[in-house]
């Protein structure tokens, strides 16, 4: 990710600019007695410097208000939502605060004005959450001069596609052999991850996927397929295992098929990623993949905060249930 540049604060500026803190204070406060020259000294320092007013350390002259921001986009959605709560938990065990602006990850424009509001308010870093891959891109060339990473960025990327190469080793495993897949939005950049881990996993048991769909990360796209799935189910050769890429789609999915007369697991069998807490109550349960969200929340924290050694989450992990069982004969 993009790396930190110093943070200017009120004495950075009074330093450039000759003066007292105090001086900055009322300049930047609009205090009616500063000489003319004096005011435009210091704005210059400040324009000069890249210095952004902030309205909760302006007034204290400090470079730092212990907050970290957070850029979330879709967060009625299981994985943003727990992601952030993850990210709230592991920055108060660091004494830290958390901010969250709120932006439509397909509008490179409406990201970009989001952390501009969080860095208005001078957060020490920003973590970004289910990031829209172009989003995420123009953050990173924008260097926004304060650390960013992604939540699930860097190392926390492998651990996901190791994660969705699990569910095609346990369905190998059951002896499947043609696994149908239904991944995430493309724009994604979690979707990208999770599909290659799947590409690379099928490819290690000299299989190619036996069809492909692409939904929204809804329940709701996983039950406007079930038809179109149930139909490649029940045709000559079809697949007899279907690898979702998130637990909301999952549940579409089987919701869709038992509409559409076909039985998971005894017709076919779904694997879901995340774990999310219902996966365990869906009928049938969810076999998924679970995240050390936790251990990726203190990792992306302890990044942003530069501690030497971060934090390490666990490896993903699978969640063996009942929505998976060996294909009929």
């Amino acid at each position: 990710m993009s790396s930190p540049v110093p943070r200017v604060g009120m004495r950075e500026v009074a330093a450039h600019a000759g003066v007292s803190t105090q001086t900055v204070s009322r300049v930047l406060n609009d205090h009616p007695h500063i000489r003319p020259e004096t005011r435009a000294r210091v704005l210059a320092s400040a324009s000069a410097l890249g210095y952004r007013m902030n309205n909760a350390a302006r007034a204290l002259g400090t470079a730092t208000t212990r907050m970290i921001g957070v850029v979330a986009s879709d967060a009625a959605l299981f994985g943003p939502a727990a992601g952030i709560a993850a990210l709230e938990a592991a920055a108060r065990a660091a004494g830290r605060w958390i901010t969250t602006a709120y932006a439509d990850g397909a509008e490179a424009d409406a990201v970009a004005d989001a952390v501009e509001h969080l860095l208005v308010q001078g957060v020490d870093g920003i973590a970004i959450v289910a990031p829209h891959t172009a989003s995420l891109e123009q953050l990173e060339r924008a260097e926004p001069g304060v650390p960013l990473v992604a939540l699930h960025g860097g190392a926390g990327a492998e651990r996901q596609a190791a994660g969705a190469a699990l569910a095609i080793d346990h369905l190998v495993g059951l002896g499947h052999r043609r696994i149908a897949v239904l991944s995430g939005p493309e724009a994604w950049s979690e979707a990208t991850v999770r599909a290659r881990g799947v590409a690379s996993a099928l490819a290690r048991h000299a299989l190619t996927a036996a069809a492909t769909w692409e939904g929204d990360w809804s329940a709701a796209a996983g039950a406007a397929l079930g038809r179109e799935v149930a139909a490649a189910v029940r045709a000559p050769g079809g697949p007899t295992a279907v690898a979702v890429a998130n637990d909301q789609m999952a549940l579409g999915l089987i919701a869709g098929l038992r509409e559409a007369g076909v039985r998971v697991p005894a017709d076919v069998s779904v694997t879901g990623f995340d774990d999310n807490p219902d996966a365990g109550f869906y009928l049938p349960a969810l076999t998924t993949v679970r995240l050390d969200l936790a251990g990726e929340a203190r990792r992306c924290i302890d990044e942003l905060l530069g501690v030497e050694t971060p934090a390490t989450a666990r490896p993903a992990e699978l969640v063996i249930r009942s929505s998976s069982a060996a294909p009929a004969a």
